[in-house]
């Protein structure tokens, strides 16, 4: 119980700070965004058979596990490296009666041996470590090595693909998120050394902006079958506007299954995941019609891009 963490008792008393500073605040955003969580009710009841042993890669507080016990899976391994998250799964899911059939394993999921932590390999992958740029928490490795090492032949996996799209932003405002040059009259410039060279998340809606190119696919990434390695992707985007390119948008669309997709374009203003700021190298001006050659990257868990010189479109005929 988290009276192991604060020494006083159930949930709502006194927690230590060192506890609470171990719990990632966006977890009440997230488990409070509606859509998200009956995407992934919905998308588990069409696709688990029941009787499934399933593996949920990243616990939280245990709500993906307790949906696939609902959804009619057999027994659940939930794994979770976070000791204060998985301690308040273990209380979460014990006042609902699912001790028995949840198992939770205090382990990264490549550390999961099958005959050790898991009786055999699971027949159904759960997992939604996404952050605003997608492989911010990891789920690419994640993916590779639990589809490799953890799930049965035939096995089954939840969500099955995924797919970056963007575009080019005219925005001071947001690009002053990750540089500076004076404050009251004083260079402090040599911050900038230390500026994010990857993605970070924004949400777009509350900044001002202008989008100054078309919307295009970055990379696409088939989870259930395709290499998750570190790799780039060439892509093109056409000036709709005229103005300065100060960064790239990102922002993706997870296919659940079963028809059940959840995304955080910039429109959705509801999700709680924000969009991912890239930077592009500096501004690049634009012009309507010019063609900008932008080279994206992932590495890891960051999202890198630079752009070409823009090239201005051929004459029409």
């Amino acid at each position: 119980m988290l009276a192991s963490l604060s020494g006083t008792g159930p949930v709502g008393e006194i927690v230590p700070d060192e506890a609470r500073n171990l719990v990632p605040r966006w977890h009440f955003a997230m488990l409070n965004d509606h859509e998200r969580n009956d995407a992934l009710a919905v998308a588990l009841e069409r696709q688990l058979t029941p009787g499934s042993r399933v593996l949920d890669i990243g616990s939280g507080t245990g709500l993906l596990a307790m949906m696939a016990i609902r959804a009619g899976a057999a027994h659940v391994t939930t794994c979770e490296t976070n000791p204060v998250m998985a301690e308040i799964a273990r209380e979460v899911i014990a006042d609902h009666g699912m001790t028995e059939v949840i198992t939770i394993v205090p382990k990264r999921s490549t550390d999961l041996v099958v005959g050790r932590d898991l009786e055999t390999p699971v027949d159904f992958l759960v997992s939604e470590i996404v952050d605003c740029g997608l492989v911010g928490e990891g789920i690419l490795p994640t993916i590779a090595h639990a589809r490799e090492q953890l799930l049965a032949p035939g096995g089954r996996m939840l969500p099955r693909s995924a797919r970056l799209l963007g575009c080019l932003v005219d925005s001071p405002v947001v690009a002053s998120l990750n540089q500076t040059g004076t404050a009251a009259g004083f260079d402090v410039r040599q911050l900038n050394t230390v500026a994010t060279v990857g993605h970070f998340p924004v949400r777009l809606s509350t900044w001002p902006h202008r989008i100054v190119s078309d919307v295009v696919e970055l990379a696409s990434f088939d989870l259930a079958h395709g290499p998750l390695t570190d790799g780039s992707s060439e892509v093109r985007l056409t000036a709709t506007d005229g103005g300065t390119a100060h960064a790239l948008v990102a922002w993706f669309e997870l296919d659940l299954g079963a028809g059940v997709v959840i995304r955080n374009s910039p429109d959705n203003v509801l999700s709680h995941w924000m969009q991912a700021l890239v930077p592009i190298g500096g501004p690049r001006a634009v012009s309507v019609g010019d063609r900008v050659a932008l080279t994206l990257t992932w590495r890891g868990t960051r999202l890198g891009a630079t752009t070409h010189h823009p090239a201005a479109s051929p004459p029409e005929d």
